[in-house]
């Protein structure tokens, strides 16, 4: 099993900056990639970033790319994710998500989930 604990989201000016946190724990060696979600209210889950373990490999929603970085930081097997220049339309609950058996914007190859942190942007 593994663990994953989100934390940084909080309420931001439009133009404003976010640092959200993803830290893991348990079985982290079978992890194969940690991405990001989010999910506003009445819409679907959305693909925002992923990030292959092994090489450190990234894959950005075409929404975010430019804006958003996701890295990772082995010492402490924490993922972030980097929100810069924030939009209104990037509101939503942000959740971090790990796979071990594959990587990219497909929700349903992530057996495990955080329990996610609330990012306002306003306007």
């Amino acid at each position: 099993q593994v663990q994953l604990v989100e934390s940084g989201g909080g309420l931001v000016q439009a133009g404003g900056s976010l640092r959200l946190s993803c830290a893991a724990s348990g079985r982290t060696f079978s992890i194969y990639a940690v991405s990001w979600f989010r999910q506003a209210p009445g819409k679907e889950c959305e693909f925002v970033a992923s990030l292959r373990w092994t090489g450190g490999y990234t894959y950005y929603a075409d929404s975010v790319k430019g804006r958003f970085t996701i890295s990772r930081d082995n010492a402490k097997n924490t993922v972030y994710l980097q929100m810069n220049s924030l939009k209104p339309e990037d509101t939503a609950v942000y959740f971090c998500a790990a796979s071990d058996k594959g990587w990219g914007p497909v929700h349903t190859i992530y057996d495990y989930w955080g329990q996610g942190t609330q990012v306002t942007v306003s306007s």
